[in-house]
């Protein structure tokens, strides 16, 4: 019970925040997307199925592959579109107020863009620390989101939370409206349900 009332608080605070702890001057660098088509792409996995491997350079500078997870923990993907945009540049810092939910549900988020690494670097930068490494799938362009099938016509990725659990097998895939940030509450429902 104690658990969904911090998980409800901290839903409040993450939805009534427009962004977190960001400056006047950065807001000023955020590009104005205007209203976009809410999916532009064909699902290429489902639930139940072995997740495409694969590894991406991150930010800090190390490889990350999703096979060093398998047997270890439960995987998120959140997949956003582009850097300096307005909805990923909310998104992405709000995980930072339930990192120890994902601790608790012995799952590791990673998130991943089709920017180059060094804007990479200089978003995170600005947005201010992140607790999970932040992928590049910039090259190949879009090569990991492509083969999950949310890759979108512009080579922009599919704002996409997937699940993967300990044995490799997608539990969970949410292509959201772009448009719109996932909600934490359904990412962690979905987590809590893979400790049954």
């Amino acid at each position: 019970m104690k658990k969904q009332i911090l998980l409800t608080m901290l839903i409040l605070v993450f939805f009534m925040s427009n962004a977190f702890a960001l400056s006047d001057a950065y807001k000023e660098n955020i590009y104005q997307t205007g209203k976009l088509k809410p999916v532009d792409s064909v699902l290429k996995v489902r639930v139940g199925q072995k997740a495409p491997a694969f590894t991406l350079n991150a930010v800090g500078g190390k490889k990350v592959s999703l096979k060093d997870y398998t047997g270890k923990k439960n995987v998120v993907l959140s997949f956003v579109p582009a850097a300096w945009t307005p909805v990923c540049s909310d998104q992405w810092p709000g995980y930072n107020i339930v990192q120890e939910l994902f601790a608790e549900n012995d799952a590791i988020l990673l998130g991943i863009s089709v920017d180059n690494v060094p804007t990479l670097y200089s978003w995170t930068n600005q947005m201010g620390k992140l607790w999970f490494d932040v992928l590049s799938d910039f090259w190949p362009h879009g090569a990991v989101a492509s083969r999950y099938g949310i890759l979108r016509s512009d080579g922009t990725a599919e704002r996409a939370i997937i699940i993967i659990d300990k044995k490799g097998i997608i539990r969970y895939i949410d292509v959201h409206d772009i448009n719109e940030r996932p909600t934490l509450e359904s990412i962690i429902h979905q987590l809590e349900k893979l400790r049954n």
